[in-house]
């Protein structure tokens, strides 16, 4: 075990972002304008397409073009670079609970993304990751190693954060997750000796509400549903069209006068905001949590777009109604078994509970 953090801190800016793309057959003819308004309508809208060009944002073959009106030609490559920008704050330190030439076991605070992703290009876990890679002496001890998260936390989640520092610790880490994902009502992938899955994930979270019941298993499918704000679709418990996942909600401590509790949820799949949903499926949303309410769906499925506003390079405003990943919500990834890629031991990882997750006899303050 190692008790190291490390990290850098963000620079104010990013280094912004280019997109490419290829002028095809089907689009001989198009003006600029129109090659982008209607192929990347979703970034922004005709007149944000209009200040991107007149800004000099776009290239055709290597150079500025601020004419809208420029007709395509089969061939030419064209490069759309967004400015760069001041993404939110985040936090930057990331602790170390396990390393060694295979893995690296990190404790992700809550309001720090895993991957780039919306506002959040720069501010990553992966950015931090990379930017220890290229430090001399971390390229010293581990000399071409090359660490990346084999599964996700949201933004919001705190805690375990399993990453692989090889291609052999990538692979098979990444197998291990994915048994458990599509096998969840199936034990085959289980150790024969332990009964125990491969991996086995365990999480506290602040829930609100009391269960009568000690502990209660959910099964409900979970699904994508168009949300705009969110290119991929939003997920929420869905009976239709959804796919399995299984949680374990064990109550630990109830608050009654405050009217909530403090659970522990064991997964076996791993559905994006699995727990998120699954508690707010059963009536009882995680405190603080600003989309998912009783039903596992989003208060609100028609957010709000500022009608007439775009961010200073011409794209949307984000949505006035929540998103994914809005913070508020306490829910922390506290317990991770695993066995190692390489020797199959078990491996058992602990990431310290945040205060308020802690029961009165784990943090003599109750909840």
């Amino acid at each position: 075990m190692s008790a190291r953090s490390f990290g850098r801190p963000w620079p104010e800016f990013n280094a912004g972002l280019a997109y490419s793309d290829a002028v095809r057959s089907h689009y001989s003819g198009l003006t600029l304008i129109e090659f982008y308004s209607v192929n990347h309508s979703n970034s922004a809208p005709l007149q944000g397409w209009l200040q991107r060009i007149n800004n000099g944002q776009i290239t055709i073959d290597g150079e500025v073009n601020t004419d809208p009106n420029t007709v395509l030609r089969v061939g030419s490559k064209l490069v759309y670079n967004r400015l760069p920008w001041r993404e939110p704050d985040t936090p930057y330190l990331l602790e170390v609970l396990f390393e060694d030439d295979h893995l690296l076991v990190i404790n992700k605070p809550s309001g720090l993304q895993v991957l780039s992703g919306g506002l959040f290009q720069q501010r990553t876990v992966l950015q931090q990751l990379q930017w220890q890679e290229s430090d001399q002496v971390f390229v010293h001890e581990h000399q071409g190693m090359h660490p990346v998260p084999v599964h996700r936390l949201g933004r919001g989640t705190s805690g375990i954060l399993l990453c692989a520092k090889t291609k052999l610790a990538k692979t098979r880490l990444s197998a291990y997750f994915a048994d458990g994902t599509s096998l969840v009502l199936d034990n085959s992938k289980a150790d024969k000796a332990t009964g125990r899955r491969k991996i086995s994930k365990f999480y506290r979270a602040l829930a609100s509400g009391i269960l009568d019941q000690d502990e209660v298993v959910i099964k409900q499918p979970i699904g994508i549903v168009q949300y705009p704000g969110v290119a991929k679709g939003l997920y929420v418990a869905s009976v239709t069209a959804g796919k399995q996942a299984l949680s374990k909600v064990k109550v630990l401590e109830r608050d009654v006068q405050r009217n909530r509790m403090l659970v522990e949820v064991e997964i076996q799949s791993g559905r994006p905001h699995q727990i998120r949903i699954h508690l707010s499926y059963i009536g009882h949303p995680l405190i603080g949590d600003p989309l998912y309410v009783a039903g596992g769906i989003p208060n609100c499925f028609d957010p709000e777009v500022g009608e007439g506003r775009f961010a200073s390079d011409g794209g949307y405003e984000r949505p006035l109604k929540p998103v994914p990943g809005d913070c508020g919500y306490h829910l922390h990834a506290h317990r991770l078994f695993f066995p190692h890629p390489t020797t199959n031991e078990m491996i058992p990882i602990t990431a310290p509970l945040p205060f308020i997750l802690q029961t009165s006899k784990e943090g003599c303050n109750g909840i």
